[in-house]
């Protein structure tokens, strides 16, 4: 099934590359929460709701587009979990950084997650505890890696004062800013070993990096310690978090 999702991802990906390039208009507007949302969200969205329902019709989808009431989803055990086009402002500011989330989530755990940047045209996947990366048609397992001193990857769009003061006791390091669920790949493919996080995010926006990166040998807790928990609640807000290697 991991293979049938991660085709999904590019055909969605296709999609937003054809809102990206000019081929079709790009329809930009806000939602009721101020965030961005264009044609390419919309069309990739469709996609992918589309490929879920006939891969596995009995599983229910969250996406971020069609966010579900509470309920109808507050006895969901399992579900598909799905950001179609996670980092629109990157979209938006054309920098290639933003992905297509794809997560399956079962008792409250990622369980397998696929994150796809279109631009870059690189594919993470994990599922069964083993995380894989595909780039120019070469797919090979990922692991997480140690450096000294760590790389701390930060977000590209959302730097506040709580982050600030962290990274500024947290002692020798390097940083990395990059946009979307990209983060998560990277402590998994062992180029960062830190991404600490203390602004808002939705489940959606984690799900699927959480799953590669935990694959890969990362742990995803919050700042008390707890691992997210992706069982349905009438929030859909994570949160602060840190995913690391140690």
């Amino acid at each position: 099934m991991l293979e049938k999702i991660c085709q999904l991802a590019r055909e969605a990906g296709d999609a937003i590359m054809r809102v990206y390039d000019g081929t079709q208009p790009l329809q930009a507007s806000h939602k009721s929460d101020s965030s961005p949302v264009t044609a390419a969200d919309i069309a990739a969205h469709a996609i992918i709701i589309q490929g879920l329902a006939a891969i596995t019709p009995d599983i229910p989808v969250l996406s971020e587009e069609d966010p579900q009431d509470w309920e109808v989803r507050q006895r969901w055990q399992q579900y598909w979990l799905v950001d179609p086009l996670d980092g629109t402002k990157e979209f938006l500011k054309r920098n290639g950084e933003f992905t297509v989330n794809i997560a399956l989530i079962d008792a409250g755990k990622a369980v397998l997650g696929v994150v796809y940047a279109p631009v870059l045209k690189v594919m993470y996947s994990a599922a069964q505890g083993k995380a894989w990366k595909e780039e120019c048609g070469v797919r090979k397992q990922i692991q997480v890696r140690d450096g000294r001193p760590p790389r701390v990857v930060i977000s590209r769009s959302h730097v506040d004062d709580e982050l600030k003061e962290y990274l500024q006791q947290l002692g020798e390091h390097q940083t990395t800013s990059i946009g979307s669920s990209l983060k998560f790949c990277l402590v998994a493919e062992g180029e960062a070993q830190l991404y600490p996080r203390f602004g808002p995010t939705n489940i959606w926006d984690t799900a699927a990096g959480h799953a590669v990166a935990v694959a890969a040998g990362a742990h995803v807790h919050d700042w008390r310690g707890r691992t997210l928990d992706y069982t349905p609640r009438e929030s859909f807000l994570n949160p602060g978090f840190r995913v690391t290697i140690y």
